[in-house]
């Protein structure tokens, strides 16, 4: 596992240029409108619990992220997404809710420089620090991935972004579901496999056939024909051994743990979960930003985080629920 410097990896944090936060304009929480009756386990799936190899010992790794040393840990039964949560069920809970994202209420978010339209880019100063291929964009939002002018209407089975950790939790309180842990994640993203580097195996093209939704190019200025930085839906490519889409790329994924670089050392082996404030929550998976040309988190094993209010273009999440 490398030793390298940490890299920030491709996700933007709210704060880093500048803008404060604005007070709520609503004080009802989407607890108080949670759909009574709902069945929160329809169209999830099952995962009976055992004991799985955690964390990576992978030399493409990075140690200062905390994905080791792996060991065996054991989780419980509980249910989880076959997807990402998607614009089309986002939506339907803000209809519901009459919920305000916080990159409404910031009005803006972050949007990757190629993905900003050329009238918007012109008029954009302000990148993350270390981070210049971001832009703040004025007006972005899970509505707006894009800014002013861009929808969602072709997108509705796209998994619904530019969504802070907050928002999540949010949309779990509704749904009477809630996040994953970072050990249920991960030994869901396995699909079944032990010491995997990716849902599918080792390698990261099966016969020449990309396997999930990773930069595909020169990172960050040019990318191979065919393809461009975006999303694409939440059931595309083949599922891993537990019918699970999308586990690797496509968009970063909120997890309930606070993110910590000592999580094996300080969460215990029996359903690990890290739960002391600071001041960040874990996220996995990658995204359609990733590359090994700058870092390769798409890996099950990986780990990344952010502030619990920040918001991109390439972060998003699923849900999972305990057994009735």
């Amino acid at each position: 596992m490398t030793n390298a410097p940490h890299k920030p990896c491709c996700i933007p944090t709210r704060g880093s240029t500048g803008e404060v936060a604005p007070v709520r304009r609503f004080d009802k929480s989407a607890s108080a409108h949670a759909r009574h009756g709902r069945k929160p386990l329809t169209g999830l799936t099952f995962l009976e619990g055992s004991e799985f190899l955690m964390g990576s010992n992978d030399e493409e790794g990075f140690r200062a992220d905390g994905e080791g040393p792996a060991r065996v840990v054991s989780i419980s039964n509980f249910y989880i997404a076959p997807a990402t949560v998607t614009n089309r069920e986002f939506g339907d809970f803000v209809r519901d809710t009459r919920y305000i994202t916080d990159a409404d209420r910031f009005g803006s978010s972050f949007v990757f420089h190629l993905q900003v339209p050329k009238a918007t880019a012109q008029t954009i100063r302000q990148h993350p620090t270390g981070l210049p291929w971001w832009r703040s964009v004025e007006g972005a939002s899970w509505q707006r991935p894009e800014g002013p002018g861009s929808h969602i209407y072709e997108r509705l089975d796209h998994p619904v972004v530019h969504v802070s950790w907050a928002d999540a939790r949010a949309y779990c309180d509704w749904a009477g579901q809630r996040l994953p842990t970072e050990a249920e994640w991960e030994f869901a993203a396995r699909g079944g496999l032990v010491g995997k580097k990716y849902p599918w195996g080792d390698e990261l093209e099966i016969d020449g056939h990309p396997q999930c939704n990773i930069w595909r190019g020169d990172f960050p200025h040019s990318v191979e024909e065919g393809w461009r930085p975006s999303t694409v839906p939440s059931r595309s490519f083949e599922p891993n051994g537990y019918g699970l889409y999308n586990m690797s790329g496509n968009v970063w994924e909120w997890c309930e743990d606070w993110f910590t670089r000592d999580y094996h050392a300080q969460t215990q082996a029996n359903n690990p979960k890290y739960t002391q404030d600071t001041g960040r929550r874990s996220m996995r998976g990658g995204s359609f930003l990733c590359h090994d040309s700058y870092c390769n988190r798409y890996r099950v094993g990986a780990r990344n985080s952010n502030t619990p209010s920040s918001s991109s273009g390439n972060c998003g999440f699923r849900v999972v629920a305990d057994p009735d």
